[in-house]
């Protein structure tokens, strides 16, 4: 028996293909837009930082507007969904630089977005593969085209000679000075962390970056009473500065001693204690101080640094180190160490050593002050208490002070 053709059939199943066909289509091309699934604004007195994460890798063309002053940013194959919406929410009034943001979705593939500018800035923009929890982000950094210049913090010079490749020279050039006798003895605080890295989190979700920069003001107030003693700190707000900027700021200002202050992290929750670390050279103490080292030294990776960036500093500073300075550095360690066994029990009974690149000053006695751990519960509460960190803080300028006794010409 013969089969019987009907157009009419022929069409209907002609009809279901296309609309199988059109519909997979759709799948597939909603599927392969980026999506944005978080949206930052951090501003700071020195420059503002504007970061999209999302689960793909965005391309953009970016160019600077005038009268009035604006950037404008557009991404391909981006839809403006709600995250990326609420861009215009995350601008502050105090912010210095940022007027508004507004973002569009000029056609079905592209989203501009507006930034309005308070005064000149030159932007810095890149992209970040994805580390730690983060996916990948689109980072744009603005700076004033017309920093205000002053001695007492060079930190937006540095800042600029790091991102045209210029920090591993110029610091180069910094010769040691010879103090005379009863000139200021110069701290350099360093909060750690700041800004898209928030360090080390506590169960209760207590970040590092806030209860490191309490210690660390604290320590400034405390350190600012005592005579002969002239204090600085490599960040004062909640602002990301990279790890060869933070030492290279201490170096511009001839500082005599640098103290990075940070809050412990491991897995195991129980852990717990005080610990002070200086620089090794020939690798780390324990297995565990060679952990912290590479977790502190992702910092650059977690915060976000452009391909610009003085890659060669690092190397450079610790083929320097001079054996005073690293002996110096243990001797301050050490008497930071016994004054902190006071406040809170130590998780090694003796300073210990790793590879630490915010240490590798070759001129400047440096140390890296673990407070407690804020991965413990008990710890994480006691950081955030003001009586503690009243205690952390006396324990260092109380260290310091021994150390300037015994210290080594």
């Amino acid at each position: 028996m013969s089969k019987t053709f009907s157009p009419t059939k022929r069409f209907l199943i002609k009809g279901i293909m296309a609309t199988c066909l059109l519909s997979v289509t759709r799948v597939g091309f909603a599927a392969s837009m980026a999506q944005i699934i978080a949206v930052r604004v951090w501003p700071s007195s020195t420059y503002t930082r504007i970061t999209l994460e999302s689960n793909a890798k965005l391309n953009y063309k970016h160019a600077k507007l005038h009268n009035p002053d604006r950037i404008v940013i557009d991404i391909d194959n981006l839809n403006l969904n709600p995250t990326l919406k609420t861009i215009s929410t995350k601008v502050l009034s105090r912010d210095p630089f940022i007027k508004s943001i507004r973002a569009l979705q000029l056609d079905p593939k592209t989203v501009r977005l507006m930034i309005e500018l308070k005064q000149g800035i030159d932007p810095n923009t890149f992209t970040l593969p994805p580390i730690a929890e983060f996916k990948h982000r689109l980072v744009v950094d603005l700076y004033p085209s017309k920093p205000a210049v002053t001695d007492d913090d060079p930190l937006l010079a540095l800042l600029e000679e790091y991102q045209k490749g210029e920090l591993n020279k110029k610091q180069s050039q910094i010769k040691s000075s010879n103090k005379k006798k009863n000139s200021p003895i110069i701290v350099m605080l360093d909060p750690g962390h700041g800004g898209e890295d928030p360090g080390a989190i506590g169960y209760k979700k207590t970040r590092e970056k806030d209860i490191v920069l309490q210690i660390a003001r604290r320590t400034y107030n405390l350190l600012k009473k005592e005579p002969n003693v002239k204090v600085y700190m490599t960040r004062n707000e909640d602002v990301f500065i990279p790890l060869n900027v933070r030492v290279a700021k201490a170096r511009s200002l001839h500082a005599d001693l640098f103290i990075s202050i940070h809050a412990d992290a491991f897995a195991n929750r129980s852990v717990k204690g005080s610990s002070v670390f200086a620089l090794s050279t020939r690798g780390a103490s324990s297995s565990a101080a060679s952990y912290l080292a590479q977790t502190q030294n992702d910092a650059d990776q977690i915060g976000g640094v452009s391909r610009s960036g003085d890659k060669y500093l690092d190397n450079t500073i610790l083929d320097l180190v001079q054996k005073t300075t690293l002996s110096n550095g243990v001797l301050l360690g050490s008497a930071i160490l016994n004054r902190m066994k006071k406040v809170n029990k130590l998780h090694k009974p003796s300073i210990e050593k790793a590879g630490f690149a915010v240490l590798k000053a070759p001129d400047i006695p440096s140390v890296l002050v673990e407070t407690a751990f804020i991965s413990n519960i008990n710890e994480e509460q006691k950081l955030k208490t003001a009586s503690f960190q009243n205690q952390v803080s006396k324990a260092i300028v109380d260290g310091i002070k021994d150390y300037l006794k015994r210290r080594k010409n």
